[in-house]
């Protein structure tokens, strides 16, 4: 597990410490709605080991979203492979306080060009749930393109983006 430095960020793997801020986002109803909430503390805690977790299962995961200027974590990002999903993708998550101020595409253009620099990966892509506007517009912001629509293992059918190694 290791960390990546932007301007105006840390991103860290999440550790046991980072309980309270999966417990807040995700029993926030509106905030963690694309993301399976709200949720139960019991539940935050399963999702706080699954990330960590990825990390050692998969080589590589979910960063913490730490602002330099601050040091509190305020959202993930990162990269995930469910089992039974059809591939890695680009995810994040922001508390509400903390959106609408570049964070995501901040820490999104690092965890890209990480994936494609370090891990050598030859496609970044995200999959998004319809409804989800915000997300949309980040990918917009990302220069994304849809490459494909799927249906999912949860039953839903998705857009997959390509994300760009130009940043």
């Amino acid at each position: 597990m290791h960390t990546l430095k932007t301007e105006q960020l840390l991103l860290r793997p999440p550790e046991d410490g980072d309980f309270d801020i999966y417990s807040s986002f995700f029993s926030d109803a509106d905030a963690s709605r694309f993301y399976g909430g709200p949720l139960r503390k019991d539940q935050a805690w399963r999702v706080l080991a699954v990330h960590i977790g990825h990390w050692h299962l998969r080589g590589y995961g979910m960063w913490m979203i730490v602002p330099e200027r601050t040091g509190i974590a305020v959202g993930g990002c990162g990269f995930v492979w469910p089992e039974g999903w059809p591939r890695r993708e680009l995810t994040w998550w922001l508390m509400p306080e903390a959106r609408g101020k570049g964070i995501a595409v901040e820490a999104s253009k690092a965890a890209i060009r990480h994936a494609y620099e370090i891990y050598a990966w030859s496609r970044v892509e995200t999959h998004m749930n319809d409804d989800n506007t915000a997300a949309r517009k980040l990918v917009q912001k990302l220069g994304g393109t849809e490459i494909a629509r799927e249906l999912f293992p949860d039953g839903l059918t998705r857009s997959v983006y390509e994300l760009p190694r130009s940043f």
